[in-house]
């Protein structure tokens, strides 16, 4: 799957976070770097996972590392990806601490991974293709519906710096949040207009033995917003107007419900207001969050998120919500390629997938690929990730080109993306800059 036609490993380097009793990479602090020289001792070993004991125990960067970079199989039979000549350096990521997973109240079992892991994962990429010389595809088939949808936050503001670097480039897929109700978009009018005085409720759906949930709101200076909660038991919350950064929490009398409310007027990486609800053991029902301003009303547009599906353990949904700005962080992103998802079978787009554009009105994502019933080793898959992975593939290949055959050896993320946008494919009965489709209406073709 990974080998040259000599059977010698295309893996150049594996940091497995995860694996303590090894060597860090130079610069790192944790972890174990497995070289390309292990790797082949190992493939020619009895008892390979002695010498490189790293594993994929999920199986979906597995999917990702094929569908970008997979060679032949069984003599021409079986598999081939989108760049299969080209070298690989593989990040395992470690699970994030359970005190963050607590907090979050993400599932048992389910794959969550600390921001700063994959800001260092991304660096160690870097920091691999500084030292060997050579031009490097970043690829990142995760997301979150945590942030301010943006690009403002830590990981989509490095990328965008990584992004920026010559000879880089940084894909990230859009996520799969498109069609689960995770979305909300009010806006409060002006005084005297519909909803300025009473504001906006906002209606969520909890399914029974939900563990519970945060709900973000995000809004836009120089308004300042109000939350108060009505319980499925007609408990109620009033709007309370915190500190500068304050939080508070709230116990129900007849449900076993705790409410903690945190609210931050600046948040430091974007500038804006952010309020954070976090619903512990939820009472099953139709919770009533009820919006509102604080004094006058200036641009009233506020965006709600829940969580991605994943991290939920039944569904909580709103009743009303949007498709749009559906994207995960880190594809809002401004300097990287972020995608959303296609099927090729029939150039229908993927009811599923992520939809543009960003919080502010920034033009995400910036083309279509891929992503239904894509073969992977593991057998047909779907998923914004196998896109960004078809994606990544296609960068390298044109990587090549640039800067191995000397074509234009200083290019970066920017001009990559512009030189796909302008040689996609395009729908002449749809308009762009495209939600779904993206800036220009692109669709990267199988």
């Amino acid at each position: 799957m990974f080998l040259d036609s000599e059977g010698n490993s295309r893996i150049l380097a594996i940091w497995d976070q995860t694996i303590q009793t090894g060597t860090p990479p130079e610069g790192f602090f944790y972890g174990t770097e497995y070289t390309r020289d292990d790797i082949n001792r190992a493939l020619q070993s009895e008892d390979p996972y002695s010498i490189v004991p790293s594993r994929d125990e999920i199986g979906h960067g597995s999917s990702m590392a094929g569908v970008a970079a997979g060679s032949i199989l069984d003599n021409g039979i079986g598999y081939l990806g989108a760049a299969p000549e080209a070298d690989i350096v593989v990040v395992k990521l470690k699970q994030a601490k359970e005190y963050l997973r607590k907090f979050f109240m993400i599932p048992a079992g389910v794959p969550a991974y600390s921001e700063t892991d994959i800001m260092l994962g991304v660096q160690y990429a870097d920091h691999f293709a500084d030292q060997a010389q050579t031009p490097v595809v970043i690829c990142l088939g995760l997301g979150t519906n945590y942030g301010d949808h943006a690009g403002s936050a830590p990981l989509p503001s490095y990328l965008d710096a990584i992004a920026s670097k010559r000879r880089r480039a940084v894909v990230v897929c859009g996520g799969n949040e498109g069609n689960a109700a995770h979305h909300f978009q009010g806006n409060l009018g002006p005084p005297g207009s519909p909803g300025s005085a009473a504001g906006i409720p906002v209606e969520i759906r909890v399914a029974d033995d939900a563990e519970g949930f945060l709900l973000e709101l995000w809004g836009n200076v120089p308004d300042v917003f109000t939350v108060s909660v009505r319980s499925p038991g007609g408990e109620t919350i009033p709007p309370v107007r915190l500190g500068i950064r304050d939080s508070i929490t709230y116990r129900f009398v007849y449900e076993r419900t705790r409410v903690t409310i945190a609210g931050t007027l600046v948040e430091p990486a974007s500038g804006e207001e952010v309020i954070v609800l976090r619903i512990d053991l939820p009472t099953p029902g139709i919770w009533t969050f009820q919006v509102e301003a604080v004094g006058d009303v200036h641009n009233g547009v506020f965006h709600m998120w829940l969580p991605i599906t994943g991290f939920l353990n039944v569904p909580v949904q709103f009743l009303e919500s949007t498709p749009y700005v559906t994207l995960t962080e880190p594809a809002m992103a401004k300097d990287v390629i972020s995608v959303s998802t296609y099927n090729a079978a029939n150039n229908s787009f993927y009811i599923d997938s992520g939809r543009g554009f960003t919080r502010t009105g920034a033009v995400n994502p910036d083309f279509a690929a891929p992503g239904v019933n894509v073969s992977t080793i593991r057998g047909k898959e779907t998923g914004s990730s196998l896109s960004a992975a078809l994606t990544a593939g296609a960068v390298a290949q044109f990587m090549e080109w640039a800067v191995v055959q000397g074509n234009n050896q200083m290019v970066a993320t920017r001009e990559i993306k512009n030189y796909f946008i302008r040689g996609a494919s395009r729908s002449a009965g749809t308009s762009y800059p495209n939600r779904e489709w993206g800036e220009d209406g692109i669709i990267v073709s199988s």
